[in-house]
């Protein structure tokens, strides 16, 4: 990101394994295969292949090549902290989309920072960044330097908080995930690859969402699109949401469609969303 280029010089060069790492091992709740996204220097990676386990590296900098598989267990050590919000919205999608549908992943964080924002790196003498993260995810593990969060698709959560729609259905295909919004294929597509993003917190429509929903929904909708152009290669898409029962809507909870649209799946796409009024495509 440009606003925080030096987010690589805030990792240590460790001659043992970090602290969460050998607690969540000491714990036995690593299983499978295994991925360390932002793995550093890797020596977490290093621990855990001399165990046993077939753990991978990723990081930006350090281990660059992207990851094309599913792993049942990612970790994910003190990366948040030192991201901006943009930044750390990239890495809960990019797990959730790494991860298997009943994997876990384990975000730890640093619970003893005093200030936060840009400072010098006592030893790169750069301007590094960080701050202070909590998710709405299961605390595992906490004490005075750190917290380890427990995070499950949304799809594998029977979550049961007020105020939270219905859980979807855990053969429910998750695309990506957020804190505060989800995406899912649609279970009636008229497409191939019509895909839905929906905010966990209930609400009817879009203008009921607080401006963070709002925010995370645009984030959603632009990842998902992405990740559809990329597996589907469509021709174009129709974005949007119904509002109010006049409007067809029938499920009332807040859901965008983003439908992928392919040349001659209708005679004539002229006017677009404006056929939801029939005649009214042509103008």
């Amino acid at each position: 990101m440009k606003g925080n280029p030096n987010s690589h010089l805030t990792a240590k060069e460790r001659d043992k394994v970090s602290y969460p790492t050998r607690k969540l091992y000491n714990m036995g709740v690593i299983e499978g295969e295994v991925l360390d996204f932002g793995s550093g220097f890797g020596k977490d990676v290093e621990f855990l292949n001399s165990k046993g386990f077939n753990c991978t590296a990723y990081d930006p900098h350090h281990a660059p090549e992207y990851p094309d598989k599913k792993f049942d267990t990612i970790i994910c050590q003190y990366v948040l902290n030192v991201l901006l919000p943009e930044e750390q919205a990239e890495v809960l999608m990019s797990v959730s989309e790494l991860l298997k549908p009943t994997g876990k992943a384990f975000f730890t964080v640093r619970r003893d920072l005093k200030r936060q924002g840009y400072r010098t790196h006592y030893v790169h003498k750069e301007p590094t960044y960080q701050c202070n993260v909590k998710l709405p995810y299961k605390s595992f593990f906490k004490n005075d330097f750190c917290e380890i969060y427990e995070y499950r698709h949304f799809t594998q959560v029977d979550n049961g908080k007020e105020g939270i729609f219905e859980n979807p259905s855990p053969d429910a295909k998750l695309i990506s995930e957020l804190a505060t919004v989800y995406s899912i294929y649609d279970k009636y597509p008229v497409s191939n690859g019509h895909a839905l993003v929906i905010p966990k917190r209930k609400s009817t429509h879009y203008f009921e969402m607080n401006d963070k929903e709002k925010t995370a929904c645009r984030i959603m909708v632009e990842r998902v699109k992405n990740i559809l152009e990329k597996k589907y290669q469509p021709d174009g898409f129709n974005i949007g949401f119904n509002m109010y029962e006049a409007a067809g809507q029938t499920v009332f909870h807040t859901h965008i469609h983003i439908i992928p649209r392919y040349k001659g799946d209708v005679e004539n796409p002229r006017g677009g969303i404006r056929n939801v009024i029939p005649g009214m495509g042509d103008y």
